[in-house]
């Protein structure tokens, strides 16, 4: 009679600690449900819009192309590559810029320039050499100081287009770092950059022939803005007369000159506003 006893109390604490197991399990799901991982996976829905709430970055961060785009997609860390391989270059790259994200341990001396050897039309090292154009970077250095893989990524030539030096360290790099003061101000940003392949491109680099952009595009919103906003930039691969403030047009403007469709997941009340903003000043406030 003791032995039976014993046994029922076991199975007694048996049952009860599987309750408490059961619980612990479903409150954590209720939790990872309510909690993304990252605040790049959702906006909190104090950005709602007549039409319905903000999306998510990652369908912010989609872009639709034209059919006929020779097109790869490409994932690293921190940014994704729509990669042209005919033309060894991105046709835009696309990322998240955080708060968070503007500055961190790592910088460019902690990275290599590097071909992606495991994606068919990476340009090589030898096209850059002696081709008296940069290797410009669309998703930047700066922005990728958080996280040593990112910046590494960064780096490879996947991400990089023939850019004249007086653009990439003038006009170029003038937006990138207002970028970050943006994303401090404003919240995260949501960035698209790339060349202007549908121009004519009668120059090119090296043995692959890369072909060098006439003219670079970068659009920009800043979704959890109030209310949200937008701006872009369509750049000479050259010297920029006037500086920045001389590209500045309008997310509708980029959208022709391109032929993309940029945050085309936004409410349409939304969009329809962010696409014909073109005020620098309101950024800078």
């Amino acid at each position: 009679m003791p032995a039976r006893r014993k046994k029922s109390h076991n199975a007694s604490r048996l049952l009860i600690a599987l309750l408490i197991i059961g619980a612990m399990a479903a409150a954590y799901a209720f939790e990872r449900a309510g909690s993304p991982d990252t605040a790049s996976d959702s906006i909190a829905a104090d950005s709602p819009s007549k039409n319905g709430a903000m999306p998510s970055y990652a369908e912010l961060e989609k872009v639709v192309m034209p059919p006929n785009v020779d097109n790869r997609m490409l994932n690293y860390r921190g940014f994704t590559v729509a990669f042209n391989p005919s033309k060894h270059q991105p046709n835009y790259t696309v990322w998240t810029l955080e708060p968070e994200e503007t500055d961190g341990p790592y910088s460019r001396k902690d990275a290599n320039f590097m071909p992606d050897d495991n994606v068919e039309g990476s340009a090589t090292l030898a096209d850059y050499r002696n081709s008296g154009f940069d290797r410009g970077h669309m998703a930047p250095a700066a922005d990728m100081k958080w996280s040593k893989q990112a910046m590494n990524d960064c780096h490879l030539l996947t991400n990089m287009c023939p850019q004249d030096n007086r653009l990439n360290a003038g006009a170029w790099a003038t937006v990138e770092k207002n970028a970050r003061k943006w994303a401090l101000r404003h919240g995260p940003l949501v960035i698209v950059a790339g060349p202007v392949l549908s121009d004519r491109m009668p120059r090119t680099i090296g043995t692959s022939k890369i072909p060098v952009p006439e003219r670079f595009f970068k659009v920009i919103l800043a979704p959890k803005a109030d209310p949200p906003m937008g701006i872009a930039f369509i750049m000479p691969n050259e010297y920029v007369e006037g500086g920045a403030q001389a590209t500045v047009t309008s997310i509708d403007e980029a959208e022709a000159v391109t032929g993309f469709d940029f945050f085309a997941a936004l409410p349409d009340d939304i969009e329809a506003d962010v696409e014909k903003q073109n005020s620098l000043r309101s950024w800078n406030k």
